[in-house]
């Protein structure tokens, strides 16, 4: 059976996925470079993403940041950039008679930034105001403190955005230092999906990458994991309602289990007939949204589920969340709750994919982490194959008293009167 993609390695190492899509009136562009926040050092926090936003302030054949923005709304054009832990990613998305034009403004994006003095220095502004716009989104900033009680103080563990302190700091010798040690060919990826000629993308590929460094790319330091007791962390914030993420550490992407965790998820807190959903909001009426999910990366990775809840219930939910994880390992899911969760997810995960920018993004994340390409008919294939049996081994490995992780935000004044509730029986 033909795979629905191509995957060439070019003489460099540059890697270029094709997802020809013959039928979409849209085609998206997506360059992904192994570099994000954890390759950087304490000292330079958060330069991979300034880096990803100075690329957007002008290059060589486009000097100004309106003369970027500019051709790219008059193409009628969605982009945008997106910094991770492990990648960056810089991406447009088009209708098809334009794609050969989308791919010229990306190539010069990535490899022609002119990091301009002044520029920096305005650009630390705006950069020090989406890190206070997310300090007053407390359902979004409650997930980097989570990420920082379980892995404190190392890349893992700090905000992707940076502090404002080393923002100030950042210098133009530093961003050209670090885009030089991790933006090279070996670590980059281009992916186009959608409508294209595939011929003529190649030619066009090699000749505009052509440039690129085909120096040694830098490796990031390996997270460390460490837990013997049951954490919790809490930022006090006066605010209407408390957010919470409450995870167990899990294991890596390239684990065979990651699919079984995810029906897993799926069974916990994937949709509204979930075992969450409908103890937390059906129930107890405590929450709004209630939700559970893996996030796994290349050495380590965890199962969470967040919620917005009435803070007088705060002890409920979580007594409830807890009762829900520990039933997990003691009992087998029932065959028809089990199917029906697997069909939501399998369902949720192909509707995902009907368009350019989803498939691109779907085969960079695989591409980027080095794992081998998956068709999403060869993932349904995956999770279809999953057992009650391989769901109810993966709970008994991860859900344990000493890898429990409770995260909250909100005007909660002691922690401990969540302690007595944070295990199980």
């Amino acid at each position: 059976m033909q795979k629905p993609f191509q995957r060439i390695v070019l003489p460099n190492g540059m890697r270029v996925i094709f997802i020809p899509e013959p039928q979409s009136v849209a085609a998206t562009v997506l360059v992904m470079v192994e570099a994000g926040s954890k390759y950087e050092t304490k000292e330079i926090s958060g330069l991979s993403h300034f880096l990803e936003h100075m690329c957007f302030k002008g290059t060589k054949d486009r000097p100004k940041a309106i003369d970027i923005a500019g051709e790219l709304d008059g193409m009628g054009a969605e982009y945008n950039a997106f910094t991770s832990q492990e990648w960056t990613g810089y991406y447009v998305k088009v209708e098809k008679n334009r794609a050969e034009k989308a791919l010229e403004v990306i190539a010069d994006l990535y490899l022609n930034p002119l990091f301009d003095e002044a520029e920096i220095e305005k650009e630390k502004g705006v950069v020090i105001e989406e890190l206070n716009m997310y300090e007053d989104l407390p359902q979004r900033k409650v997930n980097d403190i989570f990420m920082e009680l379980l892995y404190g103080d190392q890349p893992a563990g700090w905000d992707i955005g940076g502090n404002k302190e080393i923002i100030q700091t950042l210098t133009r010798e530093q961003l050209l230092a670090y885009r030089n040690k991790h933006y090279v060919a070996s670590a980059t990826s281009i992916v186009i999906a959608g409508a294209f000629d595939e011929k003529l993308f190649l030619k066009k590929i090699e000749t505009l990458f052509a440039s690129l460094s085909n120096g040694e790319k830098h490796s990031k330091v390996k997270t460390i994991e460490h837990q013997e007791n049951p954490a919790i962390l809490l930022r006090h914030k006066k605010s209407d309602q408390t957010h919470l993420v409450l995870g167990l550490r899990a294991f890596p992407s390239n684990d065979g289990r990651r699919f079984a965790l995810d029906v897993l998820a799926d069974v916990l807190g994937g949709g509204m007939s979930s075992r969450l959903f409908q103890r937390v909001r059906e129930e107890l009426g405590a929450a709004y949204y209630v939700r559970a999910g893996a996030d796994l990366y290349s050495d380590h990775g965890y199962l969470a589920v967040a919620s917005g809840v009435d803070i007088k219930k705060i002890d409920a939910v979580v007594s409830a969340i807890v009762a829900e994880l520990e039933r997990l390992t003691k009992e087998l899911i029932p065959e028809d709750e089990f199917r029906r969760s697997k069909d939501h997810l399998i369902g949720k995960v192909l509707l995902g994919f009907e368009t350019s920018d989803a498939l691109a993004m779907y085969y960079g994340g695989q591409e980027v982490l080095r794992e081998p390409l998956m068709s999403p008919e060869e993932l349904k294939q995956k999770l279809e194959s999953v057992t009650r049996e391989e769901v109810m081994a993966v709970a008994k490995d991860i859900i344990s008293n000493e890898k429990l992780n409770l995260a909250v935000i909100g005007p909660l004044e002691d922690k401990s009167s969540l302690a007595h509730i944070l295990k199980f029986n």
